[in-house]
């Protein structure tokens, strides 16, 4: 049976047998007794993305008391949700978010406490996921934002939308009313300075017309 593990990019935590690109955590919210997840959906400001594997170390779905295992479409749906890359699994990519988010955010060297209490501030509103004002016309956000049209959470790549499912990625119809953004807006800005977040292949597959088009 499917655990309560599955990461939407509005933050919340599903129950879903698609599993996703990445896995990660938000700290130890877990009973390893029954596998259910806590009341609270966080226990640390240090919100990560890790790959799903590494040096072949295995570990049981939410088996110990060792921090919950989370699971992620892809980095575009983990940033909307207020991740960040793991500096311990993926090195590589956290350095090169570290240097996109203070180049976009036009600050100096920063440690990545400090990233975290940014991001911490940015990502929730109470126990609610934060929403704000788009900054850009949707067609001019950078690959890999993701903002929310009514219900839908939707990516944005190549000035087109994707509609957002557990099971990957499918054509959006052009966005309506009042659309919000998701991606944290200092994680956006590392977006617009050159960070490429990995997407679900799906993206690939579906033929989405320009937004704005016509």
């Amino acid at each position: 049976m499917p655990l309560q593990n599955r990461v939407t990019p509005q933050g919340d935590i599903i129950t879903t047998p698609h599993r996703g690109m990445f896995t990660g955590n938000r700290g130890i919210i877990h009973d390893p007794a029954t596998k259910t997840l806590l009341n609270r959906r966080w226990s640390s400001p240090a919100w990560l993305t890790c790959v799903c594997e590494f040096r072949g170390r295995r570990r049981e779905v939410m088996g110990g008391r060792s921090w919950t295992e989370l699971f992620f479409l892809d980095e575009a749906t983990a940033f909307a949700a207020g991740h960040r890359p793991c500096f311990f699994c993926r090195r590589d990519d956290a350095n090169r978010f570290r240097a996109a988010w203070q180049e976009g955010n036009g600050v100096g060297p920063m440690l990545v406490r400090d990233i975290d209490a940014v991001l911490h501030r940015e990502r929730l509103s109470g126990r609610n996921k934060r929403l704000y004002p788009l900054p850009l016309r949707l067609e001019k956000l950078p690959d890999g934002a993701m903002v929310l049209s009514g219900d839908e959470s939707c990516l944005i790549a190549q000035g087109r939308a994707f509609k957002w499912s557990p099971a990957g990625y499918r054509a959006a119809s052009e966005p309506v009313g009042e659309v919000m953004l998701l991606t944290p807006p200092s994680t956006l800005r590392a977006l617009a300075a050159g960070y490429r977040p990995l997407l679900h292949p799906s993206v690939r597959n579906v033929s989405s017309p320009l937004v704005g088009e016509g």
